[in-house]
């Protein structure tokens, strides 16, 4: 798994009990979850279909930095799904675990449309692709 994104978190991360809100955390998943199907279906019209159960295994707390780690684990016809690991980027302690997220493809009317990827692609190899 590769965790690409760091947060640092501040004080307006965080909820009554001074610990990392929750929302904040998932709303940042959701981000980067779509940012990584986006690059990897190479369509920026990727939504997000399906969350599994989301496991809070431990808590940040304010100065704590954090990563969000995404891979993809499968590939659909018009889908593809991801796990997310996010953990303190300084002791690794795992804070949450996602097993399943999906996202679709859609075209410019919102239906939805193959993507013909069948693994990940990594940018060194979208590189190599476009210059042959």
């Amino acid at each position: 798994m590769n965790f690409h994104t760091r947060k640092w978190i501040k004080p307006e991360d965080l909820n009554p009990n001074g610990s990392l809100f929750g929302g904040s955390l998932l709303r940042w998943i959701d981000e980067e979850a779509a940012i990584y199907s986006i690059v990897q279906l190479g369509n920026k019209r990727a939504v997000t279909k399906y969350i599994s159960e989301i496991n809070f295994v431990s808590s940040a707390k304010e100065g704590d930095i954090i990563e969000l780690g995404i891979t993809a684990t499968s590939f659909g016809r018009t889908s593809i799904t991801l796990r997310c690991e996010v953990r303190n980027k300084i002791t690794r302690k795992s804070i949450l675990t996602i097993e399943k997220i999906v996202f679709v493809n859609l075209d410019e009317e919102g239906n939805l449309t193959a993507h013909r990827k069948t693994h990940i692609t990594y940018i060194k190899d979208q590189f190599e692709e476009e210059n042959g």
